[in-house]
């Protein structure tokens, strides 16, 4: 049987459709109607009954069209799950994928700017989602007569790991692109200057998925363009932050007024906690850093408020003995943050009402007896000559006084940067030997490096995990070889992070000649040693003449090489980590401060 010139279904697979008989009612009037010449007296029921007989067809027909999930006639990648059960739909669909595997596994050629590479789809996860599919081709909005003579196509519901594609396009990309340049206001004592922006170059990553997921099931190449993105923020935008605010706020005092007093807040204070930062769509924003503002004012604040101090920990009779903390009253930080900013902008009218308000420790003793610091898990001590008197001997504990008693929660990561701040004369370094461009050079904060290799190799033995370090360029006897760090504020720094479920101690202590950094928690491992392989490519230094002079610095030279050092840690009798440390020391020269002797 055909309707509308389409074949329906064999009888067996066709609906069951109930058609009642239809009929005048007895007691109602015969209408009267002209009987046309010829036509029998049973004409109207006859049309009648044609008319049910039709109704019956129609619906059937309907049933038909409307059987299953998916609309007839749909089609995925040419596979027909119209008229099917979602599982049903799903099997087809799973099959014809089987079919067309070849095609879909088969490398895609990836262009990236100039740049192109042959990329595996299975590399970047892409895959078509066959449940994702099946639901987008059963929601298709198909008109009833649509679904019994039309047809539709329906795309797969492709996915790829946005995070492999973002790596994969970085890696062609390669050199051709360039990092945002972020919009910024930096001060110069109590001179803002401006960090115009700068778009990057690189990919726009939804479209390059995109691009990726069609190419693929075109099987075809895929080019993505590199593109600019800017910051949000323009340089006219900048040039306003800078005339309406920037200038302003350090061309006058400010007048922070409490009910037990005064301070005056100094220009110089005023650009250490004025900060203009961007967010990661480079949207510049002013605010306030209240921590930098009160390590500017110093003991100005003193006068008006208290501060909380934080329960702590110190060594007594070889064992941690808890120091209890105390709460304190405070200028209210949001407080003085919103109404700096809110008068810095004035020429007149540069005072700053603002409460004293409790202020409690951040870590009380509660706090730090759940850390779980009981015994000390590693120690490391390196030597020094010159006594306590000479400026590197001060500058060595110096550092170890600012440290001594950090406590590390875990997870965190300890900046040693971070935690002394800038190194300088106001916070008791004084100038010794450091490295510049190569040669021994008199730089403030001379030494500090002997105190961060302790730190580093009490962290390292107790099993802590390296953040950032960078050894010497040059091999000095009294440090060992690789395990070793210098720092440079503020471009180098030295981070670990407290890997462990326990709180971490940092105890410090020092005697005319040593410096000892010892860390205190509990233990978990059984024993944490270093093994070296052998020095390799070693290379002699040269001597090198340089101008006498109070900033000469001669040195006996050492020798150059490359050595690999491993952190091997056990636990309950076995090897659990082993970690590789490489270095490649550069020969120190032999300076010597005298005229280079004639040939």
């Amino acid at each position: 049987m055909t309707l509308y010139g389409e074949k329906l279904p064999p009888a067996d697979d066709r609906p069951t459709v109930k058609v009642t008989a239809v009929s005048w009612p007895d007691d109602e009037p015969e209408p009267t109607v002209a009987r046309a010449p010829g036509r029998p007296a049973w004409y109207r029921r006859g049309r009648i009954l044609l008319a049910g007989g039709l109704t019956a067809a129609v619906l059937g027909a309907g049933a038909w069209a409307y059987a299953g999930d998916v609309p007839r006639g749909t089609t995925v990648l040419g596979a027909e799950l119209g008229g099917r059960s979602r599982a049903a739909a799903a099997r087809v669909l799973a099959a014809e994928l089987d079919r067309r595997a070849a095609t879909l596994s088969a490398p895609i050629t990836l262009t990236v700017g100039e740049r192109s590479m042959p990329v595996q789809p299975a590399d970047i996860g892409l895959a078509i989602d066959v449940d994702a599919t099946v639901a987008a081709a059963s929601a298709i909005d198909a008109h009833p007569v649509s679904r019994l003579v039309g047809s539709r196509s329906v795309d797969p519901v492709v996915t790829v790991d946005a995070n492999r594609l973002a790596a994969t396009l970085r890696q062609a990309m390669g050199n051709q692109g360039r990092e945002m340049t972020m919009p910024a206001i930096i001060f110069t004592g109590t001179t803002p200057k401006p960090v115009y922006p700068k778009p990057a170059l690189t990919v726009d990553q939804d479209g390059a998925a995109a691009a990726v997921k069609a190419g693929w099931l075109a099987a075809r190449p895929v080019t993505v363009p590199l593109v600019e993105q800017w910051p949000a923020t323009s340089r006219a935008e900048v040039d306003s932050l800078l005339a309406e605010l920037a200038r302003p706020a350090v061309a006058a005092p400010v007048t922070l007024a409490t009910d037990r007093g005064s301070v005056t807040i100094p220009p110089a204070a005023i650009a250490r906690g004025l900060r203009f930062s961007s967010d990661q769509a480079g949207k510049l924003t002013p605010r306030v850093d209240v921590k930098r503002l009160r390590a500017a004012l110093g003991d100005a604040l003193a006068r008006i408020e208290v501060a909380p101090k934080d329960a702590g920990l110190t060594i007594s009779g070889g064992k941690p003995k808890v120091v209890p903390g105390r709460a304190g009253r405070q200028v209210d930080a949001a407080a003085l943050s919103q109404g700096l900013l809110a008068v810095l902008p004035k020429a007149d009218g540069r005072t700053v009402r603002a409460d004293l308000t409790p202020a409690q420790p951040e870590l009380t003793e509660a706090k730090l007896a759940e850390l779980g610091i009981r015994e000390r898990v590693s120690t490391f001590t390196t030597r020094f000559t010159g006594g306590l008197s000479s400026p590197r001997s001060q500058n060595i504990v110096q550092a170890a006084k600012d440290v001594d008693g950090a406590i590390v929660r875990p997870g965190e990561t300890f900046s040693l940067n971070g935690h002394t701040g800038e190194r300088g004369y106001d916070q008791g370094y004084q100038d010794a030997p450091t490295i510049v461009g190569g040669k021994l050079v008199p730089g403030v904060g001379g030494g500090v490096s002997q105190f961060t290799t302790t730190l580093f190799n009490a962290t390292y033995y107790a099993g802590l995990e390296d953040v950032e370090h960078k050894p010497h360029s040059f091999y000095f006897s009294r440090y060992p070889a690789v395990i070793e760090s210098t720092i440079y504020w503020p471009q180098l720094d030295f981070k670990f992070r407290n890997n462990t479920p326990y709180g971490v101690l940092i105890d410090t202590s020092y005697t005319g000649s040593t410096i000892t950094v010892s860390i205190w928690s509990t233990k978990i491992y059984d024993s944490v040693k270093t093994e070296y392989g052998p020095r390799r490519n070693i290379t002699q230094p040269k001597t090198v003449y340089l101008d006498p002079g109070p900033s000469c610095i001669s040195a006996a030279g050492s020798v150059g090489f490359a050595q690999d050092a491993y952190r091997v840690i056990k636990k309950g009798g076995k090897v659990v980590k082993r970690e590789k440390f490489s270095w490649r020391y550069d020969p120190e020269p032999r300076f010597i401060c005298a005229p280079k002797p004639a040939a």
